[in-house]
């Protein structure tokens, strides 16, 4: 088997990995489905456009990753969602590093940035309402 064809198979591999982890995410609340879903878009994208066009076609990814990949923002509820879900996966991490310092202070600085990033760094948008870029059907853009 010639090589490009490993490596496109290894990406659509690791793309449904992350799909199949991020979609029991959504259901499983420890678990994060935002960057197992970054990794489903980022593999499928260098893997296949057809399964990359199916994924962003997807009501998973238009709730979950759609605004925030346009950089258009999240609404409060999402961040709220993910900040607390990688704050308990890291606090069990910090936890089980109890005999390693060094360790717990690189955790609790990719903590603290990761925080600031989604407080300061991705904007709001109201639940219900459209991120700011994103009309209505029916509206036009003046």
């Amino acid at each position: 088997m010639e090589k490009h064809k490993i490596i496109k198979i290894f990406w659509i591999i690791l793309g449904f990995i992350g799909f199949g982890i991020g979609t029991v995410g959504v259901v499983v609340p420890l678990l994060p489905s935002f960057p197992f879903y970054m990794l489903t878009l980022f593999a499928f994208a260098k893997s296949s456009d057809r399964l990359h066009q199916w994924f962003i076609s997807t009501n998973l990814y238009k709730k979950n990753l759609e605004s925030f990949v346009k950089k258009e923002g999240m609404t409060v509820k999402t961040k709220i969602r993910i900040i607390v879900s990688v704050t308990l996966v890291m606090g069990f991490g910090f936890i089980m590093m109890k005999n390693v310092p060094i360790g717990r202070i690189v955790l609790a600085i990719v903590w603290v940035c990761h925080v600031v990033y989604f407080i300061f760094g991705v904007k709001n948008y109201t639940e219900g309402e459209n991120p700011p870029g994103i009309e209505s059907e029916g509206e036009e853009n003046d």
